[in-house]
Order: C-alpha cells, then sequence, then structure tokens
C-alpha cells in the first residue's frame, strides 16, 4: 500500500478546510460556526476527524469551532523538531491570534488535554476554559508515574503507560506503527476503549481512519517526538524550568471529563489535577467509557461540554486588564 498524500486527512462534511501559518509552521484546521472561538486539540494518534462530532454540534450551539492537525500530525507541517511543550503550547496560542481572536477555550483529549492545560498557564492571556477529556495536568501524571514506576500491583500510572518508555529507543516504535498498514494503531485504540464501543461500526470506521492518518509520510515519528520530548525533559533543564512554569493554578474555569473505565490515564490521576484548576472548575465521569470519551459517548461528551461552556463568564473568569 502506497504511504498516503497528507491531504487525504481533508475529509468532506459540513465544515471548512484552511491552512493557518501560527508560531513559524503552516496548521491545517477545519472550522464550522460562528461565535467564541473554540479549539479543538487532538491526543496521541488522532487528527481533526476525531472530533467532527463536537465540531458540528458546538457550532450548532453558537461557538465557532476549529479542530487542529497538531504539529506533525494529518495535514499540518511536519518539522524535524519543536515537540516540547514550550514549543507546542506556542502554537496553540498563535493558532488563536491568527484566527483573529483575542482569547479561545481550549478542548483537549490525552495529549491535547495536557497541552490545553499547558498553554493556559503559558499563555493565559489567550485562554478562556480548559476542557481536558481523558488526560490529567502535566505535573499531577509526572507525580503518579513517579509514586507507581516500582509498584508491583497490575494496575498503576507507571504500567498504564508502559508504552512512553518503549517508545524512547530510535527507529523501532516508527516501524512498529506502520507496521501492517498501522494495524498497531488499531490495537491500541481497542485496548484503551470502553468495551461498550469496541467492534462497534463507528469502532471500525475510526480505526480505518486513524491507520490512514498514521500512514501519512512524517506523522509516526513526529507523534513519538511528543513522549520523546516528555521523559528526555524530566532529566534535563528544560524539565525543571517547565515544571517552575506550569507549577500554578491556572485562572481560567477547567473542567475534566474522564470515563471511569479509563485503562492509560487512570481516574486516580485524573482527580489528583484538582490543585491546578481555576475557579468553578468541574470534574464529570461517565461511566462504562474508555479512554475516548469524545469518540465512545459523543451524545454524554457534548452534552457535558455545553454545559460547561455556557457556565464561562464570557472573560473566561478573570478580569481584563486596561
Amino acid at each position: 500500500m502506497a504511504a498516503p498524500d497528507p491531504s487525504s486527512v481533508r475529509i468532506e462534511g459540513p465544515w471548512t478546510h484552511r491552512d493557518v501559518s501560527a508560531n513559524g509552521i503552516r496548521l491545517h484546521v477545519t472550522e464550522a460556526g460562528s461565535g467564541p472561538l473554540v479549539v479543538l486539540l487532538h491526543g496521541f494518534g488522532g487528527f481533526w476527524w476525531c472530533w467532527r462530532r463536537q465540531l458540528l454540534l458546538l457550532a450548532e450551539a453558537g461557538f465557532r469551532t476549529v479542530a487542529v492537525d497538531l504539529r506533525g500530525y494529518g495535514d499540518s507541517d511536519k518539522p524535524p523538531r519543536g515537540y516540547d511543550a514550550w514549543t507546542l503550547s506556542g502554537d496553540v496560542a498563535g493558532l488563536v491570534r491568527a484566527l483573529g481572536e483575542p482569547r479561545a477555550h481550549l478542548i483537549g483529549h490525552a495529549w491535547g488535554g495536557m497541552l490545553a492545560w499547558t498553554t493556559a498557564a503559558l499563555h493565559p492571556r489567550v485562554v478562556s476554559s480548559v476542557s481536558v477529556l481523558g488526560g490529567a495536568h502535566p505535573l499531577a501524571l509526572r507525580t503518579a508515574i513517579a509514586r507507581t514506576a516500582l509498584h508491583r500491583r497490575k494496575t498503576n500510572q507507571a504500567r498504564a503507560l508502559g508504552h512512553l518508555f518503549r517508545f524512547q529507543v530510535p527507529m523501532a516504535p516508527e516501524r512498529a506503527l506502520v507496521r501492517a498498514e498501522a494495524e498497531a494503531v488499531e490495537s491500541m485504540l481497542r485496548d484503551a476503549a470502553g468495551s461498550g464501543w469496541q467492534g462497534t461500526p463507528d469502532f471500525v470506521d475510526t480505526a480505518a481512519k486513524l491507520r490512514q492518518a498514521m500512514l501519512v509520510p512524517g506523522v509516526a515519528h513526529s507523534a513519538l517526538e511528543y513522549y520523546r520530548w516528555a521523559f528526555r525533559a524530566q532529566f534535563r533543564g528544560e524539565g525543571r524550568r517547565f515544571v517552575d512554569a506550569v507549577d500554578t493554578r491556572v485562572k481560567v474555569p477547567v473542567l475534566q471529563l474522564h470515563g471511569t473505565d479509563d485503562p492509560v490515564l487512570l481516574h486516580g490521576t485524573a482527580l489528583a489535577s484538582a490543585p491546578w484548576t481555576g475557579p468553578r472548575s468541574r470534574f464529570e465521569s461517565l461511566a462504562g467509557v474508555g479512554h475516548f470519551p469524545h469518540l465512545e459517548s459523543p451524545d454524554d461528551t457534548g452534552a457535558a461540554l455545553l454545559g460547561f461552556l455556557h457556565s464561562v463568564p464570557r472573560d473566561g473568569g478573570t478580569q481584563r486588564r486596561c
């Protein structure tokens, strides 16, 4: 099978595809609706299409909704470097400004959720609220991994993210991700999803789309670079500077939406993020849902997001400076 062209991710529908220049790179975005800006940030192995249902739901509810292919994914640029949290959060902040808006509500899944939280800490002026699905604050996750790394219990956060350590070696993880037409992507999706979604026609369609998107040249390497920076930064000065920079309670409301059956980001780790949440924050659980609330339970996810967004003051809960 020939590698798909990057433009193959520009799936047609009741939305608009376009390119936006931000933070020195070109980002592919899919947009619908008008009103307050909402930016949707996918997780590892995803692309904008993972948000297709929320994209339309939020647009119909009166929001200008933009789903982006993050740096290295989909039809966005795939530069050889820039996969550190500083640069990635700069991509998000730059995207908000490039879209012509002063602020945005950020909604992210897993890696995208941590990136949303990081952007709220490093670029607070551009963030109105943060919603995190299947994710946690970066420091809550860091602490949970460090605390359980030597535990022998069958279920702990270090074991749940064992792939983070396997991804550190060169070349082999890239080959494993794309082998047999990216079969590993479907396996990871199945292992992390709740049992109620596995095997459904929607699961099969989603797996096919994600496998094709992983085969786009450069995506496998770029996706792994996110994990490699996160691990290696723990032993470098930039990692310590990052900890200091994000170790603050954000000034905007935070919604955490978490599946009770999430085997990747454990429920306790998500709950441990509370010290970094802003005023009027919420934690909501979805029973029987795994690591992908927006894919497994789109109706409940949409209702939770809309309820939260409508509760956020227009200034994001912060006082504007003159």
